[in-house]
């Protein structure tokens, strides 16, 4: 049997003498036809899945494979040139970077371009955007090193250097699957820079994985819990962190990387008391790096609209710096610390350490979120401004398997990177064929060129990365701007930044989540709950504490609660309708009983003549109103605590003579609302579609009384 929701509109019909007389006549809604059991969804959506067709199949190839839709359709001569040129800048930043960027996640520098070459090949296949630059990303090495570093002391490496020195250097290829818990077993057959490989990788797959079933069961909206504000204070925190985890090769010293709670603080205590054994010869060389790599960054900032390709001053600065330690002979002569052998080609494929999963698990799971979260929304802005569309569940597949296949082959975990993105879109990338060309350069590099970085210093290595720090350290430029806006997203900005800086980045990503939810949960707890007036010569009502010149309707209040009405806020609901209209119902109520107990004594002491002003005395004072109407269109929902309240309110008022109207609710509060049983037989007058109708029924309502009552 079909259920209606009874609602009141209002008729206006004029009258003999040229006024208007309101009529009030119920509008009867018939509800849709409910949607079919969860059962019958299930069982529905079952069969569509596991139905089996030729045009399904090739559909699901099609979508899981993106390269197979779009690379048939390639238009050769307009696309080539540009994704060419693209590919090939991006490839020469990527190389520095990426040789940079392992320090940074406790790596040897092969391990970074290892890296760069296979996510860029993985996203052409399986990713669906255009312009974003997938591979090495600042603040997920940061996130890496600190687990490698502290998975490296848990395993006992850094307690015999020495020993671990003396090991052959084929070492590093040798797979174990032993456990960390056998130190002595284990340094046998890898010493610390496979061990920190094998961490890396280990946990890279563990990310890819997450990242794959975050796509399949499609929970991408875990990233709506990660604000603008808030990943922006997370990048800008760890910044920080990393910032300070490469200031010890600015000054050559040797001192262990601090992990956990405080180690930038930690980190920056250990530098001055070892800030005697400075090397003043990496001292120098940072200097002259950042004389150059800062303003010519700049200019290409300043003139990037007019130079076709920006310069690219790392790779510059990159090989001056490594044929000035060669043949200045800086490690024999004064002890800098050099990047070492990069050996060329590839090593052989190995699978990560199953017995290490445990104890990486977790910390992969924000490296994983941070990842996706990334590289979905890069994605979206650039489709968004390009005009076209991407997947953001086959982003999610595509990120994720640019970390599983590749953890394999001794690669860390990779996301999309802004900077790089840019430049990608700025020099005429038209296609992810771009990626492919970047690919490329990478592998010239690792099969020709990499031996030849052997004498580049590490101090070069790690002011290539505070530099590319700049963008996240300026937007401490636009908080004036940020505070304008939005206070909150400011303070959440500031916290996240705070918490990731000085406490740690995977404490501080999940301050910052809690805080804004938080924040979210405030807002509704105390939200605004105006009274509102008249617009003349109109159906419509503006808060009267917004606007000037509103009109209140005689003996009719109207109140809005700009917030869901649920346990959290509905003590603030009570009390803020109580503190709009001057009246609390359960307080004129306690007055009248206490006025009758006293009227009552006065009585049986003088039962005489002075009965009368005593009444007089005890006549309660007109309240002022005899309505209240509540504007529920701000209302989203309502639990069992809000129905509770609102019948509650109702209830409360209607002892004290002032009946209370519902208007403007929508479908998901009304059918609450009849779910509650909050509407009693005769009683559905109560709902009406506009405050408007309900104004005019309550003035109605009320002149009618006042006839009667003459009569």
């Amino acid at each position: 049997m079909a259920e209606f929701n009874n609602v009141h509109s209002v008729t206006e019909m004029p009258e003999g003498d040229g006024s208007k007389r309101s009529f009030h006549h119920g509008m009867f809604l018939e509800p849709q036809e409910k949607k079919r059991s969860m059962k019958a969804l299930m069982v529905k959506q079952a069969k569509k899945t596991c139905s089996c067709t030729p045009a399904k199949v090739k559909d699901c190839v099609f979508s899981f494979f993106p390269v197979l839709q779009w690379l048939p359709k390639y238009k050769l001569r307009e696309y080539l040139l540009g994704d060419i040129m693209s590919g090939v800048i991006v490839g020469v930043l990527l190389v520095p970077q990426s040789i940079a960027y392992s320090l940074l996640a406790g790596q040897e520098p092969v391990y970074g371009l290892y890296t760069s070459f296979f996510a860029s090949i993985i996203y052409f296949i399986f990713g669906t955007s255009r312009h974003i630059s997938v591979g090495i990303f600042g603040v997920i090495c940061l996130m890496v090193g600190q687990v490698v570093d502290r998975e490296i002391q848990r395993a006992g490496y850094d307690l015999e250097p020495a020993v671990l020195g003396a090991l052959p250097d084929t070492a590093a290829q040798v797979n174990t699957t032993i456990s960390p818990v056998n130190q002595t077993a284990q340094k046998l057959f890898c010493d610390k820079s496979c061990y920190a490989i094998t961490v890396g990788a280990t946990m890279t797959f563990i990310a890819g994985v997450y990242q794959v079933a975050m796509g399949f069961f499609q929970v991408g909206f875990v990233s709506v819990y990660l604000s603008d504000s808030l990943l922006s204070g997370f990048v800008t925190g760890a910044s920080f962190t990393i910032l300070t985890s490469q200031a010890k090769y600015l000054l050559g010293l040797d001192i262990p990387r601090s992990s956990g709670i405080g180690s930038l603080i930690a980190t920056w205590i250990n530098i001055f008391r070892n800030i005697h054994k400075t090397n003043i010869c990496d001292l120098i060389t940072s200097f002259l790096c950042f004389l150059v790599l800062i303003p010519t960054k700049e200019l290409n900032e300043h003139f990037k609209n007019k130079l076709k390709a920006p310069i690219p001053v790392e790779l510059v600065v990159i090989v001056a710096a490594t044929l000035a330690s060669h043949f200045g002979k800086l490690r024999e002569s004064y002890g800098s610390s050099v990047a070492g052998h990069i050996p060329t080609g590839f090593l052989p494929p190995r699978p990560p350490d199953w017995n290490l999963i445990p104890h990486v698990a977790l910390d992969a799971i924000p490296i994983a979120i941070i990842g996706f979260a990334i590289t979905v929304s890069l994605s979206e802005m650039f489709a968004k401004k390009h005009g076209y569309s991407v997947k953001a569940n086959q982003e999610m597949y595509a990120i994720g398997f640019c970390n599983i296949i590749p953890s394999f082959f001794h690669c860390f975990v990779t996301s999309a990177a802004l900077a790089k993105t840019l430049v990608k879109e700025s020099t005429g990338c038209r296609t992810q064929v771009s990626g492919m060309v970047t690919s490329l350069v990478i592998l010239l590099v690792l099969l020709v060129i990499a031996p030849l970085f052997y004498s580049l210093q590490k101090c070069v290595l790690a002011v290539i990365t505070i530099v590319n720090l700049r963008g996240a350290l300026r937007k401490f430029k636009d908080l004036p701007k940020m505070w304008h806006l939005s206070r909150v997203d400011t303070v959440i900005w500031l916290v996240t930044m705070a918490a990731s800086a000085f406490i740690s980045t995977e404490i501080g990503l999940l301050v910052g989540v809690c805080f804004s939810m938080l924040c979210v949960i405030f807002r509704t707890q105390r939200p605004e709950a105006p009274l509102l007036g008249w617009v003349a010569e109109s159906e419509t009502y503006e808060s009267l504490s917004a606007y000037k010149n509103l009109q209140t309707k005689p003996g009719v209040v109207v109140f809005r609660f700009e917030a869901p009405l649920y346990y959290i806020n509905k003590e603030c609901f009570k009390s803020t309708l109580y503190k709009q209209t001057g009246v609390n119902p359960v307080w004129v109520k306690a007055a009248k009983k206490k006025a009758a107990k006293r009227m009552l004594r006065e009585k049986e002491v003088d039962s005489g003549g002075n009965q009368s002003s005593i009444s007089m005395d005890f006549v309660p004072e007109p309240l002022g109103f005899h309505t209240i109407v509540i504007d529920c269109c701000a209302i989203q929902f309502l639990d069992t605590a809000g129905i509770r309240t609102l019948k509650e309110v109702c209830k409360d008022y209607g002892e004290i003579d002032v009946q209370v109207l519902l208007a403007q609710c929508n479908p998901s509060v009304r059918s609450s609302l009849i779910r509650g049983e909050f509407f009693k037989e005769g009683e559905d007058h109560l709902l009406f579609h506009s405050v408007h109708q309900a104004v005019d029924f309550a003035l109605g309502a009320q002149g009618h009384r006042g006839t009667s009552a003459s009569k």
